[in-house]
């Protein structure tokens, strides 16, 4: 996020303005961010295109007003508009997203990407919800069946499992990813799933391909040509496919999107150095700690110049959409957990027994296996053993998972060569949280080095 000045903004909306209205047709969405309808904002999205407006739809939740309608947030997006001037207008490039938290406005200009519109909300929530004492959060959320006060928050970054684990046919979804913490509970910002597409299968993700029906919004998804079926598995112009759907065509999704407070938050991470634990139990320090840094693996071939896993650190699981510093964010996921006596957990869906290429990915099934003892209560009654390095405490017993996985480096075969690469990524971890304002006790949460 790069600051811009006023001027600049205003000129920018005078030139997306003067677009718009060359155009002969302009779509109109009002409605709502927030299923509480305590803390909603009231969002306009004046779109180019109709598919625009319908993902708007989608995403957010409609108020059915089309007069007198008062928004608290704005967006235009003129998303076919490139910006010819736009160095003189302080711009890295002819497309932006720009975003004036004083005067409640979103400006897209050049991009297609509809994520831009529902991002831009999420980062307008992360700013107006602490003020109401609502703590803003970037992950996925599920309950019990049975019991609404069982509620399971899913924090991680793209690639680690967030909306796989979440989708569980045997715990309705409240939603796949922004959800606020407030004094009586766990409330969704949204009122659709944006699922990536890549690679989706029926077998692997039944809840999401179902869900891809009439009404479903297909983004940057490759179609047959003859038959305009899509073909999931053709990543040729972009990995980033993707399908947007309301939370309703989940089947028993938890609808309006509130619920009580969570039991288990759960961090997921995907180690591709293969020496996290697969999954560890965290104290209220290692909790903020692993919070502000946001651990995940960049993978050879995801992005351009990536030829080997690189670290890669986002504060909160989101740093792109937080215009606070990390510690207020980790003073609040602090709070809440301490006032419901919650349980989190870093649950590693990476490698083991070696790195990537040369050890294996754990099994869904184990994952899932971990995530059930987690939410049944069963895992929190192993004994914990803390991990020489990081200091986490790791099970050594869980149910359906073979005991000999769970300390990372009796998975390896050369014990010298995994506690190398473990220090080596303890390096990085030190090195990153040098970045953050944090108190001490949290600061010293975080793992040993050499």
């Amino acid at each position: 996020n790069q600051p811009i000045s006023p001027e600049n903004f205003s000129k920018i909306e005078a030139l997306a303005t003067e677009y718009m209205n060359t155009k002969n047709e302009l779509f109109r969405f009002n409605g709502y961010a927030g299923a509480d309808e305590r803390y909603r904002l009231n969002v306009s999205v004046v779109t180019e295109e109709a598919w625009q407006s319908l993902f708007a739809a989608t995403m957010f939740i409609p108020s059915g007003i089309t007069e007198g309608f008062d928004p608290n947030w704005t967006i235009i997006d003129a998303c076919n508009l490139k910006i010819e001037d736009w160095e003189s207008l302080g711009l890295n490039s002819d497309m932006c997203i720009i975003q004036s938290m004083e005067q409640k406005k979103v400006i897209i200009c050049g991009t297609r990407y509809a994520g831009e519109i529902k991002k831009s909300i999420f980062y307008a929530m992360n700013f107006d919800m602490t003020a109401v004492n609502v703590f803003p959060m970037h992950c996925s959320a599920n309950v019990d069946k049975e019991d609404e006060t069982n509620v399971a928050l899913f924090f991680g970054l793209s690639g680690t499992g967030k909306t796989t684990l979440s989708a569980d046919p045997n715990r309705p979804l409240i939603g796949d990813d922004e959800h606020g913490w407030s004094d009586d509970g766990v409330f969704n910002f949204e009122g659709g799933c944006y699922a990536k597409c890549i690679e989706l299968s029926k077998e692997g993700e039944p809840q999401i391909w179902d869900a891809i029906k009439f009404g479903a919004v297909l983004e940057n998804v490759v179609l047959e040509k003859d038959t305009l079926i899509p073909d999931y598995d053709d990543g040729s112009n972009t990995e980033n496919t993707r399908v947007a759907y309301p939370v309703s065509y989940i089947p028993d999704a938890k609808i309006p999107s509130v619920c009580g407070h969570p039991k288990n938050v759960i961090f997921l991470t995907a180690d591709a150095f293969g020496v996290l634990p697969p999954v560890s139990k965290l104290t209220s320090e290692q909790a903020m700690y692993y919070f502000i840094n946001g651990y995940t693996s960049k993978l050879a071939g995801t992005e351009a110049g990536v030829t080997e896993p690189q670290p890669f650190f986002s504060p909160c699981y989101g740093g792109p959409f937080l215009p606070r510093p990390p510690m207020e964010y980790a003073n609040w996921l602090a709070k809440r957990v301490k006032d419901q006596d919650a349980n989190v957990w870093l649950l590693n869906t990476g490698w083991t027994g070696g790195g990537y290429g040369t050890g294996s990915r754990f099994s869904l099934a184990w994952t899932r296996a971990f995530v059930t003892a987690i939410l049944d209560g069963s895992l929190s009654d192993s004994e914990f053993v803390a991990h020489d390095i990081f200091g986490l405490q790791i099970p050594t017993t869980a149910p359906n998972v073979p005991s000999e996985v769970l300390d990372p480096c009796q998975t390896w075969g050369d014990k010298e060569a995994y506690v190398t690469t473990a220090q080596a990524l303890a390096d990085k971890f030190r090195a990153n949280d040098k970045n953050y304002a944090m108190d001490e006790a949290v600061r010293s949460a975080g793992p040993n080095c050499a």
